[in-house]
């Protein structure tokens, strides 16, 4: 029985230090929430009450927060600029080496058919998202990122869903290639489905509703 209750306390230690790393405040919150649920079973178990009780208060205040990340109401607004724009450029140079963590291969080449929008969170360029339709009459999708600190899915939620951008530009079917597992699992997320380009290569695609 030692063991286990000494394995419950390291786990719940690794779990309080993964979540101070964490850049998300979503993710944050939600691995602070399991360490401190952790923490609490922990210190009832061997009895320190005080440690329990500690952590009992930590539980209250992660779901408050959370419980205001979920339910808050947020100003989202896109933001269509011209490639030629010295934002656009500073932002892709100042998040490169993270764009190139979920997008590897994507390199800025931009083309009069391009759409380039930010997506505005409580005025924040919180979003960057940029594509082309191709000569199929599908849009394909280049770069549709989002800065750490707001990684909780709204954004993409509302681009695809709610912002009704793509079918006032006359686009049903949306176009991505998945260039990791990182990537592909935010696209299955975001309501993408697998499928196989004309050449044979996989793709994801969301058809929108009309």
């Amino acid at each position: 029985m030692q063991i286990y209750l000494e394995l419950l306390g390291y786990l719940a230690s690794v779990l309080v230090a993964i979540s101070l790393m964490m850049s998300s405040v979503l993710k944050l919150r939600l691995i602070n929430l399991a360490g401190a649920i952790a923490f609490f079973i922990y210190g009832l178990l061997i009895g320190a009450y005080p440690i329990a009780a500690v952590n009992a208060v930590i539980v209250v205040v992660n779901l408050y927060f959370l419980y205001r990340i979920y339910t808050s109401k947020e100003y989202f607004k896109l933001l269509d600029v011209d490639s030629s724009s010295a934002y656009l450029r500073t932002f892709l140079n100042f998040y490169k080496a993270d764009i190139e963590r979920f997008i590897p291969d994507y390199r800025f080449a931009p083309s009069e058919k391009q759409l380039i929008i930010f997506v505005l969170r409580d005025m924040v360029p919180a979003g960057l998202f940029i594509g082309q339709r191709n000569e199929q009459g599908e849009f394909h999708v280049y770069l549709d990122f989002v800065i750490p600190s707001y990684r909780d899915f709204k954004i993409g939620t509302y681009l695809y869903y709610q912002s009704g951008f793509f079918q006032q530009h006359g686009i049903c079917k949306l176009l991505s290639t998945p260039h990791n597992s990182i990537h592909a699992k935010y696209l299955k997320r975001m309501g993408f489905q697998e499928e196989r380009d004309p050449a044979g290569n996989m793709a994801y695609t969301l058809t929108l509703p009309t």
